[in-house]
């Protein structure tokens, strides 16, 4: 039987990737996001087999069902990926909306909070298990107009700190991606659609692909048990820092 990943955030992005790049690694595959369609399109791509959760990480209790409703067969998750994720607007804060704020910490922090807390305890009962979080250079540096969302991202990197500390004492890993400029939805998500404003973050340089993440993460679980890669960054060619960029004319 094949090793099992959870990958929340699996339908678009760094998180379809991932699932892939999981899947071509010989992992089975439990599914998570809110558009079931996706996974269903998504899974009919794969080897192996998958597993599909139609879920809001924002919600508590709907985390906990679906963790706990797992059929015997899904249960022993050994590699969890906590990519469930958005931005909402690029804005000042006293110029800021209040129900985007909560959206980017309700799904960035709150849901990642939810889904670890699902999971973890079966991994540390089992001997056995890898979480790697996706996080952001937004959670290294704070940039104009990012606060909120360079906030969430901060209290990944803070998490994750925590959750290496707590779990040093376990078989149990625990790791961070942090990517630069990725041309996923973000953007899209971001700006509500408007596809004119999400193309011209990318213009002039080529941007990182969730290929290029989902391939980081897979490298990370692929190593000894004894090595914990406990955070990586991973930025194009032209981006030095969060807005440090160089840009072809």
């Amino acid at each position: 039987m094949n090793k099992i990943a959870l990958v929340t955030g699996a339908s678009a992005g760094i998180g379809e990737a991932t699932a892939r790049k999981l899947a071509a690694a010989g992992y089975d595959i439990i599914l998570a996001a809110r558009r079931l369609n996706r996974l269903q399109q998504l899974a009919e791509t794969l080897s192996v087999e998958s597993h599909l959760i139609q879920l809001d990480v924002r919600d508590r209790e709907a985390v906990k069902r679906a963790i706990a409703g797992l059929p015997e067969r899904w249960q022993a998750i050994e590699l969890l990926i906590n990519n469930a994720g958005l931005s909402r607007h690029l804005e000042k804060l006293h110029e800021g909306h209040a129900e985007a704020w909560d959206e980017m910490i309700d799904t960035n922090v709150k849901g990642l909070l939810y889904v670890s807390r699902a999971v973890i305890p079966g991994m540390v009962a089992r001997g056995k298990g890898h979480v790697i979080n996706v996080g952001s250079i937004a959670g290294h540096e704070v940039y104009p107009s990012g606060n909120v969302y360079c906030a969430s991202k901060f209290a990944v990197d803070a998490i994750t700190r925590g959750m290496l500390m707590d779990l040093v004492d376990t078989p149990v890993r625990v790791s961070t991606v942090d990517p630069g400029m990725v041309e996923t939805e973000f953007s899209k998500v971001r700006f509500y659609g408007d596809d004119e404003r999400a193309k011209k973050v990318y213009q002039g340089l080529k941007p990182l692909t969730g290929d290029d993440i989902a391939d980081t993460i897979v490298w990370i679980a692929s190593r000894p048990e004894h090595v914990n890669i406990a955070q990586v960054v991973v930025m194009p060619k032209a981006q030095a820092s969060a807005m440090v960029l160089h840009r072809q004319q």
